[in-house]
């Protein structure tokens, strides 16, 4: 702005000059204090005052503050002291809960399933360790606000396809590309083991489900691809000590394999019945790597073995219907009640994109079968922030940790609950989305009639 009054200033009279200077300077402040207020992720302190603080670790405050600075809840509790010049957001009437995480989805891969053009959630081959979620990750899916204005703040994005689907990763709801929504980049490796084989029939008793491969063979194929990427390990290791040993040609399969094999990848495996569940628990062991189960349909029947093996359990999505008739209607609702009660650590997912939203109402429905409430709330909160290793970040209301908040008007896995306002890294987001769209058009329409 100085230079362009420097160059025009010959044309300019004095007195114009130092009104503008004058009122540049006068402005300046104010603005500097609204770009502060409005800018990055919780710049400006900010205090959520009067509200029920429901922290999911300890004990719920009925009436209290949350201070929020940089990004990260400063302190909160009931008598706190607000500081000068901070941000007031009154919440009474409301209460604040941490932000969820949906365990397992497709968003941002998955825009709509019948249009092969937008769904882009698995690669050609059944053997893919090298591929990662985010490469192809929408950032501007029309989901993601859909599921943010639910009180979703991050969510596992995983790969689908073959054997070794590739690698999830996990992301906030929130950014303007798929990089600046990474939390953690390289989560976990997927491995699609096979479906209960011989399961549900379909109409009229007709076409059974049946597996294309084997759950020993797939675990057998998986055991001599970590042999192998243990083995390529060793010669590399053998050729750098000693020059005249010939270096190993490069195989990008053994060499993604490597994180898994030296326990730092944890892998997810999609396994179902509960005998394949107890040849992975084996496999597992014996390969001793880090794994985490996913879907578990018949999980409560095997319930004590997974606890023993302390391995977490990402529950698959409730509006499936139960694989085996046999298990009766309610096994799968019963799942996640059985697999707690024995000392499983749960997680929910929505196991989709366009149904992402309807995270809280998986936990709801378990709840409803028996579940104890405040534990299927953890289950959408802490519990999946601590199976995926990020709870010092988020999954609570704790000092210290990112400001991830959601403020409702009512319990938050009901379905009549209002969202008020969600915050993510200390910044409120946007709730406006295709469905409010959609509301306002038809409200408008209702209005000119």
């Amino acid at each position: 702005m100085f230079s362009r009054i420097i160059c025009f200033k010959k044309y300019l009279p004095l007195s114009f000059l130092l009104i503008l200077l004058l009122t540049t300077w006068l402005l300046s402040p104010a603005e500097a204090r609204t770009d502060t207020e409005n800018s990055g992720p919780g710049s400006a302190l900010q205090a959520i005052v009067n509200v029920r603080i429901v922290p999911v670790v300890g004990q719920e405050i009925p009436s209290g503050t949350i201070l929020v600075e940089n990004g990260k809840i400063k302190a909160l509790g009931a008598n706190l002291e607000i500081p000068a010049g901070a941000r007031i957001i009154e919440a009474r009437g409301l209460t604040a809960y941490p932000g969820m995480i949906d365990g397992y989805s497709s968003l941002g891969l998955v825009e709509i399933s019948g249009v092969s053009a937008t769904v882009d959630n698995r690669e050609t081959g059944r053997i893919n360790p090298q591929v990662k979620a985010i490469e192809a990750l929408k950032y501007d899916s029309m989901h993601i606000p859909i599921a943010r204005a639910n009180g979703i703040v991050a969510a596992v994005v995983a790969p689908s396809g073959g054997l070794i689907a590739g690698q999830s990763t996990l992301v906030k709801l929130d950014g303007w590309t798929n990089r600046e929504m990474v939390i953690k980049e390289s989560l976990a490796l997927v491995v699609e083991l096979p479906g209960i084989r011989g399961g549900r029939r379909g109409f009229m008793g007709m076409g059974t489900q049946q597996a294309a491969v084997s759950t020993d063979r797939a675990l057998a194929e998986l055991k001599e691809l970590f042999h192998r990427a243990r083995m390529y390990e060793i010669r590399r290791e053998q050729a750098a000590k000693n020059l005249l040993l010939p270096r190993p040609d490069f195989d990008e399969t053994s060499h993604c394999l490597l994180p898994v094999v030296r326990g730092e990848l944890p892998v997810i495996f999609s396994v179902q019945a509960d005998k394949d569940i107890l040849q992975t628990i084996r496999f597992v062991q014996e390969e001793k790597i880090k794994a985490i189960f996913y879907g578990v349909h018949q999980g409560y029947k095997v319930a004590g073995e997974i606890k023993k093996a302390g391995i977490p359990c990402l529950i698959g999505s409730l509006y499936d219907q139960p694989p085996v008739w046999e298990d009766g209607y309610d096994s799968l609702f019963m799942n996640p009640v059985l697999l707690n009660q024995a000392g499983v650590k749960i997680a929910f997912s929505s196991s989709s994109s366009s149904a992402a939203k309807d995270l809280p109402y998986h936990a709801a429905k378990a709840a409803a079968f028996g579940l104890d409430r405040l534990e299927a709330l953890k289950a959408v909160t802490i519990y999946p922030a601590e199976i995926f290793g990020v709870d010092k970040l988020m999954g609570s209301l704790e000092a210290g940790k990112q400001a991830n908040i959601v403020l409702a008007d009512g319990d938050l896995l009901e379905l009549g609950t209002r969202i008020e306002k969600v915050f993510i890294e200390g910044r409120e987001v946007d709730l406006s989305n295709r469905y409010t769209e959609l509301l306002e058009k038809f409200r408008k329409r209702e209005k000119e009639k």
